[in-house]
């Protein structure tokens, strides 16, 4: 596997920070918060009360009606693949497109769809259904809608696995770059679940947070003593990787490079994080990129603020990487921020976590203004901090149903 190294060439973000890599960073830079209070029509009578939306436009980016065929979730992901292969330069109609595949990760799909379907039926007694409504609400639509849109005939793979969704579709997506069944793969994520029905069942887990009363933007407070859970966002990343000689035989500029992947399954629990199967993702992930700990310059974290979870993280991270390396790496959770993508946050959270290749700015933990002691690393709490511009980074996503997946990433 080894011989094949998997460049990342292009990336795209739809997030609620903004549109693109280069306002995703300034936001996170800035400490920015895209979480605010939801309109009452988002959240009807589910009682949650903040949320991270993205600001979007359909129309912005899709003619006549196309837009009415397509979920809010697969919008999203065809507006941040469109960016991530444009910023790439890989032109599917000059490649062999057999040769490229899409692999893709949600965890709620087409939510939006799904609960108007349930509305129509359940709350006015009509039967009479959008004629899309299964290839829209459907969790492989919006990779699907991907390769449609570009011709992308290589391998396809959809995950779905909570939180770790889009985090395992790059790692898979990397590994079947390195075993040689494609030069080329679109990897990322994507979710839309702000809505009642969906909100009113995460309400039900009691795992979300209450409004800040002071700054609703100010909610999400991962590692924090004050922490109340987590907050809900949306949006999509995604990446275009290839196999490094296939990107430098066509002069790409190469953002860095995915050399880690670590997969494991709690097996203990379908929502309490076991920290053992987090140690053996971050482990598999740091031995599969042949690095250890003093490699690592950055790491960030799933850091959902919740009471249990955050404990959990920051124990795994010291047991894997040992007490002084946790001690010495940055950690942050840039959910403070953006909040909680669910299947689309691995991605999008590895968008953040290369931030630091750039100038070795690395972003915060917004709202950190009580650490937690019993959340004891080396937080980057408040405010950016600059740093020497590391050799690698480490991204973290720990899913409901124990799916835990580690990614590494080295600077070009």
């Amino acid at each position: 596997m080894g011989a094949r190294r998997v460049a990342i060439t292009g990336i795209g973000v739809v997030s609620p920070l903004g549109l693109g890599l280069e306002e995703l960073h300034r936001a996170l830079g800035a400490g920015r918060s895209g979480v605010r209070r939801l309109a009452p029509e988002v959240t009807l009578g589910s009682g949650v009360q903040v949320g991270a939306q993205v600001d979007w436009d359909a129309a912005a980016h899709f003619k006549g009606g196309e837009a009415m065929t397509l979920d809010r979730v697969s919008q999203f992901a065809l507006v941040a693949a469109a960016q991530a292969l444009e910023a790439s330069g890989l032109d599917p109609a000059a490649a062999n497109r057999e040769r490229i595949g899409v692999y893709w990760g949600t965890g709620m799909g087409g939510a939006g769809t799904l609960e108007a379907a349930y509305s129509s039926v359940y709350g006015k007694n009509d039967f009479r259904l959008r004629p899309l409504s299964v290839v829209m609400a459907m969790n492989n639509a919006a990779g699907s809608n991907v390769a449609v849109r570009w011709g992308l005939r290589g391998p396809f793979a959809n995950f779905s696995t909570a939180c770790s969704s889009s985090a395992m579709a790059l790692g898979e997506a990397m590994h079947s770059i390195q075993a040689g069944r494609a030069d080329a793969v679109v990897a990322g994520g994507a979710e839309a679940l702000l809505t009642p029905g969906v909100l009113a069942a995460w309400q039900a887990l009691r795992t979300l947070a209450p409004a800040d009363p002071g700054d609703a933007a100010a909610s999400c407070k991962p590692f924090d003593k004050r922490r109340g859970g987590l907050v809900l966002g949306e949006g999509a990343a995604a990446f275009v990787l290839e196999e490094a000689s296939f990107a430098q035989a066509r002069g790409a500029r190469v953002h860095a490079f995915l050399t880690g992947y670590g997969n494991s399954c709690d097996a203990v629990h379908m929502s309490k994080p076991d920290r053992d199967g987090q140690v053996r993702a971050i482990r598999q992930a740091l031995a599969e990129s042949g690095l250890g700990p003093d490699a690592i310059g950055y790491i960030n974290a799933h850091g959902t603020a919740t009471l249990v979870g955050d404990v959990v993280e920051c124990e795994a991270i010291r047991a894997a990487l040992g007490e002084d390396a946790a001690a010495r790496i940055p950690v942050s959770s840039t959910k403070s921020m953006h909040g909680h993508l669910l299947g689309g946050a691995g991605a999008l959270e590895m968008a953040a976590a290369l931030m630091p290749f750039a100038d070795g700015l690395v972003p915060p933990t917004a709202h950190l203004e009580q650490p937690d002691p019993q959340c004891a690393v080396r937080h980057v709490a408040r405010a950016a901090e600059r740093i020497e511009i590391p050799r690698a980074v480490m991204s973290n996503s720990f899913a409901f149903g124990g799916s835990d997946v580690v990614l590494i990433a080295e600077r070009a």
